[in-house]
């Protein structure tokens, strides 16, 4: 087999799978499907959803793409994340799949069941958690494709699991998984998987945190001794699981952004170090101890993956970074301006302010539960901060409460000006973009909004 190849035309001849919200996830699973000889019913409330199979070109299984009446017959139903099969309320199509007794599947099960009907030996890598998620898979992909072997990376991170090829035996599948695809799995079993941390999140998915965090557990649900799982060691929560994962005699490292000798991999001095010995450096595209942390996972995985210590210590040098996590847009007269846009609450934007001394920052849009109480302790770096978005009003409250400068400047054509004006007059080292909200009432998503930052910041280079 190839390094990559293609799944064979008629993998799934003979099954009927049904596909509902053709975004991101749904429309690359009902092309590969498709492709692998399967019947597909797929189908989006949205017409712009639709049009993502309109005029698609169909090479073995067949494609219908029409509401759904019943679930009779159906092998699944794929849902992309979005779309909750319980909480806060199960959506129509979900109830229909139940009344049938057929699974509601993520894409990424598919991708396992696949790998293997094809008859590959790849492992499964699985990375999850509240923050870091992205940034660990890609460096674990990173690592892997450095020491030359074959790797997939995907799932939340993107692209759509269904959308990777076949790998070969030695093969790696590196696959981001967040807590809405965790809970629709049947199948899919991970060689090693790891769940950096837990925060408050999506508890309107899950109820409370306890539902939450028995989502990003099933991670670990079809594990054996033979595997590895990797967790962090900063919360009580991922304390707990270490613990019960050891119960079942699963092999469990924990893994800390900080000189934490209670953790199997820590930093120490600048460098990663695992009982004793030192793995590896974290260069300048890992700043933090959250980054720290997520190197951290991303080591242990590559050495229970085969990689060799030297070869991990070459590699992590190389690692560019993702975009919109703490990426550095420009320099001008003296000030960095930053660009943390996948900071969509308040735990991840914590683990940007603390990277820097005196800050100008741009935060606001729709605030997670808790809105930014949580971030208090970074205050005092905070010289001026600029507010955008719908919860604008409710951020400043917390930051009027604490005595801390602000403007509700609406958006990021208004905030990006200001803020270097606060900044050059200020002596801040840093304008930062974290905004501890998510996007969605101004921007399609994180990256639009980092995009749009840039782009700003751009225009005032240009003009500088």
């Amino acid at each position: 087999m190839p390094a990559q190849s293609s799944f064979p035309a008629d993998l799934f001849a003979g099954h009927r799978f049904a596909v509902l919200g053709l975004g991101r996830n749904g429309a690359p699973a009902a092309k590969a499907l498709v492709n692998m000889g399967a019947a597909v019913q797929a189908w989006d409330d949205g017409e712009a959803g639709r049009a993502a199979l309109a005029g698609w070109q169909i090479s073995s299984g067949t494609l219908t793409v029409a509401p759904f009446e019943n679930l009779d017959g159906f092998d699944a139903l794929v849902m992309s994340p979005g779309i909750p099969h319980f909480l806060p309320t199960v959506h129509p199509v979900a109830a229909m799949a139940k009344a049938a007794g057929i699974p509601i599947l993520s894409d990424a099960d598919l991708l396992f069941q696949a790998v293997r009907k094809s008859g590959s030996k790849a492992l499964f890598a699985g990375v999850t958690g509240t923050n870091g998620k992205s940034t660990t898979t890609a460096l674990l992909a990173h690592l892997l494709r450095h020491a030359g072997l074959p790797v997939a990376e995907g799932g939340n991170l993107g692209p759509a699991s269904l959308s990777l090829p076949l790998l070969p035996d030695n093969g790696v599948y590196v696959l981001e998984m967040s807590s809405y695809m965790l809970e629709r799995l049947a199948t899919l079993h991970f060689d090693t998987a790891c769940l950096l941390n837990l925060t408050p999140d999506h508890l309107d998915r899950h109820g409370d945190m306890a539902g939450y965090a028995a989502a990003k557990t099933h991670i670990f649900d079809r594990m054996t001794g033979s595997d590895l799982a990797v967790i962090g060691n900063g919360d009580a929560w991922c304390r707990d699981i270490a613990a019960s994962l050891k119960e079942r005699d699963i092999s469990v490292e924990t893994v800390s952004g900080l000189d934490d000798g209670t953790a199997d991999f820590h930093l120490h001095e600048g460098a990663v170090v695992s009982h004793g010995m030192v793995i590896a450096r974290p260069g300048a595209t890992l700043p933090g101890a959250h980054n720290a942390e997520n190197a951290c996972a991303a080591l242990a995985m590559a050495l229970r993956l085969g990689v060799a210590s030297d070869n991990l210590a070459s590699g992590i040098g190389g690692f560019a970074g993702l975009a919109h996590r703490q990426k550095h847009v420009a320099d001008i007269n003296g000030v960095s301006y930053v660009d943390d846009s996948k900071a969509t609450n308040a735990d991840a934007a914590a683990r940007a302010l603390g990277c820097y001394g005196r800050i100008v920052w741009i935060a606001g849009g729709l605030a997670k539960a808790g809105g930014i109480s949580d971030l208090v302790p970074y205050f005092s770096r905070i010289a001026r901060a600029f507010l955008i978005g719908k919860d604008a009003p409710m951020l400043a409250e917390t930051l009027a409460a604490h005595n801390v400068p602000y403007e509700i400047v609406g958006d990021l054509e208004h905030a990006v000006p200001a803020a270097r004006h606060a900044a050059e007059t200020q002596d801040a080292e840093v304008v930062l973009l974290s905004p501890a909200c998510a996007s969605f009432d101004q921007f399609p998503g994180f990256e639009a909004r980092g995009l749009r930052f840039a782009a700003l910041v751009h225009a005032l280079k240009d003009h500088a």
